[in-house]
C-alpha cells in the first residue's frame, strides 16, 4: 500500500511539472507571435497608412501558421460538416480563412501603439488544451480582453478559438452559418463566403488616422462577424 502510495505521489510530480511546461510553452508561443507583429506594426507604415496587402502578407507569414483553420472550420460548421463532402470541407476551409485573415487585415491597418499584456494562465482542462489570456491596451480607451484556445499536435501547439470579451469567434460565427445553411445547405455557406470575401477585397476597410475604430471591431458584439 506504501508503495502504491509512493508511486501515486512520484507520478503527480512528474505530471505537475510537464502541465506547466505546456501552458508555458502556448504562452511563450503567442506572446512571441505577438511581440512579432507589434514590432513589424512599429515600423512598416505602409500597413499603418492601410496597406491591406502588406497587412494580409504579415498575417499569413507570421500568424496563420499558428492557427488551426480546419478545425475552427468544422467547429463553426457543426454537425453540418458531416453533410460536407472532401471538396466542400476543403472551400469551407480555405473561404474561412480567407475571412479571417481580411478581417485581421483591416484591424491591423489602424495600429496605433496599442500594447498587450497577458495574464497568468488558468488551470489547464487537458495537457493538451491550453488558454492564453491577454488584453489590448488602448491609448485613451478601455482594454479588450482576447482569450486564445490552443490545442497540441504533432505540429506544435495551434489556436483553434479565440474569445474576445468572453465571446467566442468561432460560436459566432456559428449562428451566421446556420443562418446561410438553412438557406441554401453547404453550397449556400460557400457562396455566402465566397460573396463576403470578394466584398472585402473589393471595398478593403481603410485605417483611422488619430483613432482605434478598427481595433475596437476586433470585439465580437460587432457587426463585424456577420456574412451580410
Amino acid at each position: 500500500m506504501i508503495r502504491r502510495i509512493l508511486v501515486a505521489l512520484l507520478s503527480l510530480l512528474v505530471l505537475v511539472p510537464l502541465a506547466a511546461r505546456a501552458d508555458d510553452d502556448a504562452q511563450a508561443l503567442v506572446k512571441s507571435v505577438t511581440e512579432q507583429v507589434l514590432g513589424v506594426l512599429r515600423q512598416d507604415k505602409g500597413i499603418r497608412a492601410g496597406d491591406q496587402r502588406r497587412a494580409i502578407a504579415l498575417i499569413e507569414s507570421k500568424v496563420a501558421p499558428h492557427f488551426d483553420f480546419e478545425r475552427m472550420t468544422r467547429l463553426a460548421v457543426g454537425r453540418a460538416w458531416q453533410q460536407a463532402d472532401a471538396r466542400q470541407r476543403q472551400a469551407l476551409v480555405a473561404e474561412f480563412k480567407t475571412l479571417l485573415v481580411r478581417t485581421y487585415a483591416n484591424s491591423l491597418t489602424a495600429y496605433r501603439n496599442q500594447t498587450v499584456s497577458f495574464k497568468p494562465a488558468p488551470p489547464a482542462a487537458a495537457a493538451d488544451e491550453v488558454t492564453v489570456r491577454s488584453q489590448i491596451n488602448q491609448p485613451g480607451g478601455q482594454p479588450i480582453q482576447i482569450d486564445y484556445s490552443l490545442a497540441k499536435s504533432a505540429g506544435g501547439w495551434k489556436v483553434f478559438d479565440v474569445m474576445v470579451a468572453d465571446v467566442s469567434l468561432v460560436t459566432s460565427y456559428r449562428g451566421s452559418f446556420a443562418t446561410e445553411m438553412d438557406k441554401g445547405g453547404i453550397a449556400g455557406l460557400l457562396q455566402a463566403l465566397r460573396d463576403k470575401n470578394r466584398r472585402l477585397q473589393e471595398t478593403p476597410t481603410a485605417a483611422v488616422p488619430g483613432g482605434n475604430r478598427e481595433v475596437r471591431r476586433l470585439d465580437s458584439r460587432t457587426s463585424n462577424l456577420d456574412l451580410v
